[in-house]
């Protein structure tokens, strides 16, 4: 049972570390969005949603491209001590890039949705704008936020391509459940990998499921019913 109970463990913590990453990254980046008025912003959007529609091992890629020993950013990483290819810590560089998106355009759309008569008062009230954004902005937007980190903890929960290329396929060090399912497929071992399918399969819908509970759409249909 090690077998599937170490990869899923690894998996559960990448995909929590990269879904609490995207959480900061995402909504910081989804409300610049939501209130920048300028024609390129459609094109820093596209940008930001291009992990979605890349194949993973271009991902990876880019990602040894940057981080690898002799990346952009490795060499300068390896010479302060900070080792991220063949770690755990690079298959959540691999998962949270993926997952971006998915919280990014959930947030934003959450942001563009909350009532600017709302945060008007706020500011009439004489709150600041950090306050206008902790107490009324970040709160009307919660569900879809929400929505969007369980759709990227799905997401990044079942992440194979950027993380085998970046962090391996190590056991009990870099081997999360989908690369696991990979090695178990390649080794005949069937009756392994059905059941390491059958977990993922199920957690990503249990999370799909929130997810569509919490979308906002669903809300509004569920209070108009009401």
């Amino acid at each position: 049972m090690s077998a599937i109970w170490i990869p899923l463990a690894l998996s559960l913590k990448v995909a929590l570390w990269a879904t609490a990453i995207n959480l900061v990254l995402g909504v910081a980046v989804a409300f610049g969005l939501s209130r920048w008025r300028s024609p390129a912003r459609e094109v820093v959007d596209s940008i930001l949603t291009l992990p979605l529609v890349l194949p993973p091992t271009v991902l990876g890629y880019y990602l040894l491209v940057l981080l690898g020993r002799r990346g952009v950013f490795g060499e300068w990483l390896d010479r302060v001590g900070i080792q991220l290819v063949f770690t755990w810590q690079g298959a959540v560089i691999a998962s949270t890039l993926v997952a971006f998106p998915l919280v990014q355009k959930a947030a934003r759309a959450a942001f563009e949705n909350v009532d600017p008569q709302l945060e008007d008062a706020a500011r009439v009230l004489g709150l600041r704008e950090l306050a206008v954004f902790f107490r009324v902005s970040l709160p009307l937007a919660a569900r879809g936020i929400t929505a969007g980190a369980l759709l990227a903890f799905a997401r990044a929960l079942g992440e194979f391509g950027a993380t085998l290329m970046i962090a391996g396929n190590l056991p009990g060090r870099t081997q999360t459940l989908s690369v696991a399912i990979y090695a178990a497929v390649q080794a005949g071992d069937d009756a392994t990998a059905g059941t390491m399918v059958l977990v993922t399969s199920v957690t990503c819908v249990i999370a799909l499921l929130l997810a569509g509970w919490l979308s906002p759409d669903r809300a509004n249909i569920r209070r108009h019913r009401s």
